[in-house]
């Protein structure tokens, strides 16, 4: 993947639920959230459709879009958040959306309070 300058996925939303490639990373522990944060800050726009563990305290889900939103200030780009706390799911169970949503794994979030 690459800046705008060179291609990559410059303004591309990353649908975690909807990429069979994507999905085998997470299951494979290739991918983690704090990667895709990374990735946002160089070759997409956001986070989208990441699904975390339903207990996940709301302070955490309020820094993850945090993070995206100052990614999107200091980049000068618009940067979107979506999130989906799976109730009763833990990390390495799966969600399944349906339809063209795909199922997503569930992601891990960081072990740090964000309180």
């Amino acid at each position: 993947m690459a800046s705008s300058y060179v291609g990559g996925l410059s303004g591309a939303f990353i649908p975690v639920s909807e990429d069979a490639a994507m999905i085998r990373a997470v299951e494979a522990g290739a991918m983690t959230l704090e990667k895709l944060e990374a990735m946002t800050a160089v070759c997409s726009v956001g986070l989208d459709m990441v699904a975390v563990p339903g207990d996940t305290p709301a302070e955490t889900i309020s820094a993850i879009i945090a993070d995206e939103a100052a990614i999107g200030v200091v980049n000068n780009k618009t940067t979107a958040v979506r999130i989906i706390p799976v109730p009763n799911k833990g990390v390495g169970q799966s969600a399944e959306y349906g339809g063209l949503l795909g199922t997503a794994p569930v992601m891990a979030t960081s072990k740090f309070s964000s309180a």
